[in-house]
């Protein structure tokens, strides 16, 4: 058995101001062949798989460049069509093949492409011919579309949001993809539009009973995988949307009758998936009653989801009420950063912080506070793995400690805060920008989780963001796409 494998991804999010350059690739991954590290990561988990599969069984794998940047803007046009050719280029060099098994992540854009990866798979499938087996695992935010569905085997999702179990959905891959290659599968990809756009935490009611009950039906005879593509309500382009993918083994009509059943009972859940968002008033008055640790979501400028991490709003409001005994991160803010290392750890300064990089952002702060901690190459880590996040300083402003960092990333785990001295499991309010990945590492510390949706680049509310290239209409814009003249069918 010959294997190709490779990542190249980010999560785009066309209303951010921040373009995605190849500065950003290198911050974030850009690894060579020979260069991949031994452990897994959530967007390289096809290549960690398929080098594991290929040692137990004695293939010859040929691992190309693995590419992913942070969340943000388009990317442009010239480094996403350098990155692509040269992982098709290593492609065309392994040839022949048996399989491809790919890390993407389903929500990059680029300058002149939206669906990027289509345009990668189409040009992947050109290249290895009909007869090889190719496969993507991809992040559930992502926007399914006609050309990723007829230019692969498999196309499988995280299930978990946060997403944890990118190794057992790379090892379903792998599956599907090995049998697929020996001739004891026939996958067929159904994939059903539920007409919605909607954030899905699996770690509540009621998502979180519903991936236990697809579970279950994986079981049944002829049914490989079952992903609900939650799509990516950021990404303005024509197939934006949550769509519900089943990869049965020779069995269309039963994975399209399988995937409208579920998509509809997605779309009757319509109004309890999401978490209740609050303004930032409210979510401070809620977050402020009771014993704490209280965790804060400040999901609006969450770096993750490609906004700039630099959001100043809900801080201004937490120092204006006077709150004390509270932790705050990460502000993203390389100046502050390094004004910090040049004052030093005990130093007390006058700091200008955040809100540089538009009206998102909102204004910078002017604060006196004290460096209580520095970290030269900080990180922070998610499902075990590390999480770089530059140099980072802690600063302490009447009672709130604050994280500043220098390679923007949202938070995940509670080493985010300790690394820099800081216990947030001691604090009353712990704010974290992030909108889900966050509940991994810090629910096991908190009394409650308040989601705040204040101003930002991730505006909860679908209905005010300024779509140009839907081309059907969706809920909430619409009570019944499917019985809206234009809607989906």
């Amino acid at each position: 058995m010959r294997a190709f494998t490779a990542t190249l991804g980010t999560e785009t999010n066309t209303f951010s101001p921040m373009p995605t350059g190849m500065r950003n690739f290198e911050q974030t991954m850009l690894l060579r062949p020979g260069e991949h590290p031994p452990h897994i990561t959530e967007v390289t988990a096809p290549l960690w798989a398929t080098r594991r599969r290929g040692e137990a069984l004695g293939w010859t794998v040929i691992e190309g460049t693995c590419a992913f940047a942070m969340p943000a803007g388009r990317t442009v046009r010239r480094v996403y069509e350098a990155l692509r050719d040269e992982i098709l280029e290593q492609l065309r060099d392994a040839l022949p093949l048996d399989l491809v098994a790919l890390g993407m992540h389903g929500a990059m854009v680029a300058d002149g492409y939206d669906d990027c990866e289509g345009d990668f798979l189409v040009r992947v499938r050109e290249i290895v011919g009909p007869k090889t087996a190719v496969g993507i695992e991809i992040d559930p935010h992502c926007h399914v579309t006609e050309a990723m569905v007829a230019n692969t085997d498999a196309i499988i999702c995280f299930k978990e949001y946060p997403h944890t179990d990118y190794r057992e959905r790379a090892g379903e891959l792998l599956d599907i993809l090995s049998g697929t290659a020996e001739g004891k599968l026939r996958p067929r990809i159904s994939v059903h539009d539920c007409g919605m756009l909607a954030t899905y935490p699996t770690t509540r009611e009621p998502m979180k009973g519903f991936l236990e009950r697809l579970r279950q039906l994986e079981q049944e005879e002829g049914v490989l995988s079952i992903s609900i593509a939650h799509g990516f309500p950021w990404g303005d382009v024509p197939d934006v949307g949550t769509k519900v993918i089943v990869v049965t083994h020779d069995a269309a009509a039963k994975g399209d009758a399988l995937a409208r059943q579920l998509g509809r009972e997605i779309f009757g859940l319509r109004t309890r998936v999401a978490p209740k968002f609050q303004t930032i008033e409210a979510g401070l008055d809620d977050a402020l009653e009771g014993d704490g640790p209280v965790v804060v979501a400040d999901t609006a400028d969450n770096p993750g989801g490609g906004a700039p991490g630099d959001s100043t709003f809900l801080l201004h409001e937490l120092l204006r009420r006077g709150v004390q005994d509270a932790c705050y991160a990460p502000i993203w803010d390389p100046v502050a950063v390094g004004l910090c290392f040049e004052a030093g750890e005990g130093a007390t300064l006058a700091l200008r912080i955040g809100g540089k990089m538009g009206p998102t952002s909102g204004d910078p702060l002017d604060l006196t506070g004290r460096v209580t901690k520095l970290a030269a190459d900080a990180q922070q880590t998610f499902d075990g793995n590390p999480s770089p996040l530059g140099d980072a300083a802690a600063f302490e402003v009447e009672g709130v400690h604050i994280v500043l960092i220098s390679t923007r990333d949202q938070a995940f785990g509670t080493d985010l805060f300790t690394n820099l001295g800081i216990d947030p499991a001691a604090k009353r309010l712990v704010v974290v920008k992030s909108s889900q990945h966050f509940y991994a590492g810090f629910g096991p510390i908190a009394k409650r989780v308040v989601y705040i949706n204040g101003p930002g680049a991730l505006q909860a509310d679908f209905t005010k963001l300024p779509y140009r290239n839907l081309r059907r209409r969706l809920w909430p814009m619409v009570d019944d796409p499917f019985a809206e003249p234009g809607g989906v069918r």
